[in-house]
């Protein structure tokens, strides 16, 4: 059930992107209804798998990509548009990538090899997609605190992949981070 779940976040990337590149209101609503359900399936499949005992690296991964092909195709989409700067998506792809690597390649950890600056980022990345939803909704005032946001994220995803990659030639362990999902 709970992959069940991720793949239906999945499934939504394409559409969800399809509506970020349009400027209507009829496509914002849309997709602030890909994005609800998104928010929902991300929220509930962690509980799930744990209480069915589905849970592993690779149902891990899976949520992960889901969630990282959800936010940067959407991230893209609105860059096409003009709502966002490229830097952001392009970055975070960076990280993603580089979070991969080092997990499977580099430390062979078996799982995804988790940080907390880069766990808090994975949840913000999804804030700038929803504000601008919100804006295409009518609620333009929130235009300068999606542009902070956005700016505020390329610098802590800058941060996370210095961060990853001191750590990945350094061959240390990442710190402690919150309780996983």
């Amino acid at each position: 059930m709970a992959n069940a779940l991720t793949a239906l976040r999945l499934l939504l990337v394409f559409p969800f992107a399809f509506f970020m590149t349009r400027a209507e209101p009829r496509y914002s609503i849309l997709a602030l209804v890909a994005m609800a359900a998104a928010i929902i399936t991300d929220i509930l499949d962690g509980p799930i798998a744990r209480r069915t005992g589905a849970v592993s690296p690779a149902s891990g991964t899976f949520d992960h990509a889901s969630d990282f092909l959800f936010v940067t195709c959407g991230l893209f989409a609105g860059a096409w548009r003009g709502v966002f700067p490229w830097i952001l998506p392009a970055l975070i792809t960076v990280a993603f990538a580089q979070y991969f690597i080092d997990s499977y390649w580099i430390h062979r950890h078996g799982g995804l090899r988790r940080s907390p600056l880069g766990r808090y980022n994975g949840i913000l990345y999804f804030v700038p997609l929803c504000l601008e939803i919100a804006i295409g909704l009518g609620l333009g005032f929130l235009h300068p605190v999606l542009t902070l946001l956005v700016w505020a994220l390329v610098l802590s995803t800058l941060v996370s992949i210095a961060q990853r990659l001191a750590f990945m030639v350094a061959r240390e362990k990442l710190p402690a981070g919150p309780a996983q999902k």
